[in-house]
């Protein structure tokens, strides 16, 4: 094989020079990002494993739910996706099963009365046609271009805010406080070999970034991953309880390998959705407020996503928009639609993408390699599945710091622009919800530049109000008996 020549043609291909990357940093990205990433193929089937209304699991009968088929169906959508998103947007953008539409699926829509898991997926391949149709229209990029570009940094910053605090919360080393909301590790303490691992992965990343190595990002995983393993082995530490038993074991996954590293996918997932079940179950003005609330978390996340991600890699023009966008829109759109017939619940893009980026990630090769990993971890999930939420997550903060160093380029002695900014950037990691902070950074901006009497585009006025809808969905959801 021309090793040359296939270089030559992956950097025409997805402009490798242009963007002043290489093959190997892209290969090197994309492995990253699935690092940080493959918690998704453990965690997506413990949210999914939820009995519905009718005391059926997903995958299964009434036994209980079908992990391994859930597991690899999540793998096979994930994949698939992001290997589309690097091919067709060339953007470096992974996407996967979206954390918080599952949470919604599983603890409020099969809850309801009569609704099955095929007719929650339904709502999802709903709530995807619908995305889609807005990008085709051109509204949703039109929506994204009418976003003043100091709220794009605002995203970007506080998007930065909120993955440290999710890292520094799913390697327990912030975990809820007995007389506090939040609480240094163990009691006010780092007391267990998890969170020294956590601590030895980001003292080996930033000291490696300090020092200029290449790949600092993928060696400090693979340094705490090692040593994860390594003392798993010796002291035998096994998995903290959810009850608050074990709290110095592992907090997600173990570690370890039994077994063989290989295993045969099953999908019996895939297919199991319902377009016409949902309105025989409940009233059709109750699926369009579901719909309408996955859609309007769907559709935020992936634009401070797209922002977050395009701002790292340095891929954004002078009004903060990517190359390519409606196609990365499209794609996202379309795996709204492949997560609910995968039966995987909706895949979004993932802000776990950044990791890569800051690891070198430049182009959509990156997101093929990523994609490309997620196929493979269908028949490799027990070897997925061993790196720790204490391994993975260093590298989440790392790119918090990174992408705050953006908040420089925000004119805070303009009060129109600072408190809008601020808003959207202290609410993402207090709400823990990218779109909420978006939410209230829009509704600030509009009030006060309509009452300092500068121009606001209309679609913000119309997107105000869809958010402010979105805000008391609590009550209108009970009027109408959900």
């Amino acid at each position: 094989m021309n090793i040359g020549g296939v270089n030559e043609l992956l950097d025409r291909t997805f402009k490798l020079s242009e963007r002043g990357t290489t093959v190997g940093q892209e290969l090197r990205g994309g492995l990253v990002t699935f690092f940080a990433m493959s918690y998704i193929l453990v965690l997506n089937p413990i949210i999914l494993s939820t009995q519905d209304s009718t005391g059926h699991y997903l995958g299964g009968g009434t036994e209980g739910a079908n992990v391994a088929a859930i597991a690899a169906g999540t793998a096979l959508i994930a994949g698939v996706m992001s290997i589309l998103m690097g091919a067709v947007a060339n953007f470096p953008m992974a996407m996967a099963a979206g954390l918080g539409l599952n949470a919604m699926l599983a603890y409020t829509v099969v809850s309801l009365p009569g609704m099955t898991w095929a007719d929650a997926m339904g709502i999802v391949v709903l709530e995807g046609i619908l995305i889609l149709v807005l990008v085709m229209t051109g509204l949703r990029e039109a929506i994204f271009r009418a976003v003043p570009g100091f709220l794009k940094t605002a995203i970007s910053v506080g998007i930065g805010l909120f993955i440290a605090l999710v890292g520094l919360y799913n390697a327990g080393i912030i975990r809820t406080g007995t007389g506090t909301p939040l609480d240094l590790g163990i009691n006010g303490s780092i007391a267990s070999w998890p969170l020294a691992v956590f601590i030895l992965g980001l003292i080996s990343i930033i000291v490696l970034m300090v020092k200029k190595v290449r790949g600092a990002i993928l060696i400090g995983i693979v340094i705490a991953t090692a040593t994860a393993i390594i003392a798993e082995a010796i002291l035998n530490l096994g998995p903290k309880g959810n009850d608050g038993s074990n709290p110095t074991g592992w907090g997600l996954t173990v570690p370890s390998l039994e077994g063989s590293p290989v295993s045969v996918p099953e999908f019996s997932t895939l297919g199991a959705f319902s377009i016409t079940g949902p309105f025989e179950k409940i009233s059709v003005i109750a699926v369009l407020v579901l719909v309408f609330s996955l859609m309007l978390a769907d559709f935020f996340d992936t634009m401070g996503t797209m922002v977050a991600v395009g701002s790292e890699a340095k891929l954004l023009d002078k009004e903060g928009n990517p190359p390519k966008m409606r196609q990365i829109l499209a794609i996202d759109s379309l795996g709204a639609v492949a997560g609910g017939v995968g039966g995987v619940s909706s895949n979004t893009a993932y802000i776990e993408s950044t990791t890569g980026v800051a690891d070198g990630a430049r182009s959509g090769l990156a997101s093929i390699v990523t994609g490309t990993l997620f196929l493979l971890s269908t028949f490799l999930a027990p070897l997925a599945g061993m790196i720790p939420y204490e391994a993975a997550t260093p590298a989440l903060v790392v790119v918090g710091f990174l992408m705050m160093q953006q908040v420089a380029q925000i004119d805070w002695k303009d009060l129109v622009v600072g408190i809008p900014a601020f808003l959207t950037i202290v609410f993402m990691p207090f709400s823990y919800s990218i779109t909420v902070g978006i939410g209230m950074g829009f509704i600030a901006y509009t009030i006060l530049a309509f009452v300092d009497k500068r121009k606001v585009h209309p679609l913000l006025w119309v997107v105000d109000v869809l958010f402010v809808l979105y805000f008391v969905r609590g009550p209108i959801e009970a009027a109408l008996g959900l």
